[in-house]
């Protein structure tokens, strides 16, 4: 196990990194900054959910001359949402020194991008289209960057990026660190590779982390709006030591821990808004078993090292099929077998299939559970209690009153009104949950117009027509886009 605090980052650094939650590094993280952070070029072989994003963003940050007003480091990302992404947890890590970084990506008012730009940030994340577009327009001036990150290199392949990342590199001082992450190697991301970067080092993650053997895995498919009622009723017949469920949103996570309270389950949820201060009060309670269930983002979950997890709830199916293997592997850890159940909607099965293929495990589906079987669970549950006090003998205090019972009640009956005394009926309270929209469905393939139409889109082009022309916008947009306001997260 390696600790941040082994690394050699800086204390700034390392007290940002703390406010986030990490305790331990990733395999790839171990790896990754202190090679970084000697200024070698590199190559990294992992999938998202591992941790990659604090590979790289820590000993970027640590390498920020603040001093300097003018953009040191770049990442280029494939798609919009995982620009956001990234500079939202770059944005935490640089925390301590007062890091600028700034998301620029297709879609946005491209007017209020440049005025962004003036402000001169440290680092910019975007996607490779609009990043080249502000190139163009001489907008964005990448002569002081020292560091120049690829994340995602073989998505920006299939989407057809490969130019238009080889045109930016070109534009950024040929002395400087590269380093480039993939999930996959094909051919012309190693010639660009070797085209690009200096006696690389490699850093692999080993398939076997990428494995959950000891975990049962199951689906349940089920219609969001019903989704609640049977994460309910499944806690109520599994009964989990610690369980953690997990929501894709921070609003997710606020509803669905505050619905669980109202249920008569002890929880609470963690996200990336917490205070450094709940956070902790809340791993705090959740270790020392005060907390049933623990509801959590992916991003508040990262780096937590939690024992005696026996169940694992996606309440939201993950985005890509290494995040779902990062929660469950919460559970199933020191030898301890674990539960991982997972909620699909009829939309989502592609993901489910993704999810499958990447964990080479097989899903077993269970049928939704109904009132009654949930009822029968908590029976068990208390049948259960009574069986182990038995065990414990330690019933002299108590046998006097029971024969006192027994002599006016037969003995079944005495036993049925113990168990309803004890056993928590199903409790039906109406609750209210913000639907989430489902995930887009999956396609295996993508055909060359959607590729076309999605590289378009990164770049703020008019997909109908094959020239260099803003998107004019339609009606309407002109309140959406202040919505979408870009970000520079200045301190």
């Amino acid at each position: 196990m390696t600790k941040f605090q082994d690394l050699g980052i800086s204390q700034a650094t390392l007290k940002a990194v703390l406010r986030m939650g990490f305790e331990e590094a990733t395999p790839i993280q171990a790896e990754t900054i202190p090679l970084s952070l000697e200024n070698k070029d590199l190559i990294g072989q992992a999938q998202t959910g591992t941790g990659k994003t604090a590979a790289f963003g820590i000993p970027l940050v640590e390498k920020i001359d603040m001093s300097v007003e003018a953009i040191q480091g770049i990442i280029i990302a494939p798609t919009r949402e995982l620009a956001i992404q990234v500079s939202e947890e770059l944005y935490k890590i640089g925390a301590g020194k007062r890091v600028r970084v700034l998301p620029i990506y297709g879609g946005q008012d491209i007017g209020r991008q440049i005025r962004s730009l003036k402000k001169a940030p440290h680092i910019i994340v975007g996607t490779p289209g609009r990043v080249l577009d502000h190139i163009n327009r001489k907008t964005l001036r990448l002569d002081h960057v020292h560091t120049a990150i690829l994340d995602e290199a073989d998505e920006m392949l299939n989407m057809g990026f490969i130019e238009d990342i080889e045109s930016i590199l070109a534009e950024i001082p040929t002395e400087r660190q590269t380093l480039l992450f993939s999930a996959t190697m094909p051919a012309p991301i190693q010639r660009m590779a070797e085209k690009f970067m200096k006696d690389p080092q490699i850093v692999r993650v080993k398939t076997k982390e990428m494995t959950v053997p000891l975990i049962e895995q199951y689906y349940v498919e089920v219609q969001e709006k019903s989704k609640f009622d049977v994460l309910t009723r499944l806690l109520d017949i599994q009964s989990p030591e610690l369980a953690i469920v997990f929501g894709r949103t921070k609003r997710r996570v606020d509803e669905l821990s505050e619905a669980l309270n109202l249920r008569g389950y002890t929880a609470e949820g963690i996200h990336g808004d917490l205070s450094q201060a709940k956070r902790l009060s809340v791993l705090r309670k959740f270790k020392e078993g005060s907390i049933d269930v623990l509801v959590a983002t992916d991003v508040a979950a990262r780096g937590l090292d939690i024992s005696g997890v026996t169940h694992v709830y996606n309440f939201d199916i993950p985005q890509d099929p290494e995040s779902y293997v990062h929660r469950i592997g919460r559970t199933g850890r020191a030898g301890k077998t674990g539960v991982a159940m997972t909620f699909i909607t009829p939309r989502e099965k592609s993901y489910l299939f993704v999810v499958e293929k990447t964990t080479k495990r097989k899903m077993e589906r269970m049928k939704p559970p109904t009132l009654d079987e949930a009822l029968e669970g908590q029976q068990r549950a208390v049948v259960d209690k009574i069986l182990q006090t038995i065990e414990a003998n330690n019933l002299q205090y108590y046998k006097a009153a029971a024969e006192e019972l027994l002599e006016t009640n037969d003995a079944s009956t005495v036993v049925a009104a113990v168990l309803k005394m004890l056993t928590k009926e199903p409790d039906t309270t109406p609750v209210k949950l913000t639907e989430e929209q489902p995930l887009p469905q999956k396609r295996e393939r993508r055909s060359q117009d959607r590729d076309r139409r999605r590289r378009d889109d990164s770049r703020g082009y008019n997909s109908d027509r094959r020239k260099k022309a803003p998107v004019k916008p339609r009606s309407g947009e002109k309140r959406a886009s202040g919505k979408s306001k870009p970000r520079s997260y200045n301190h």
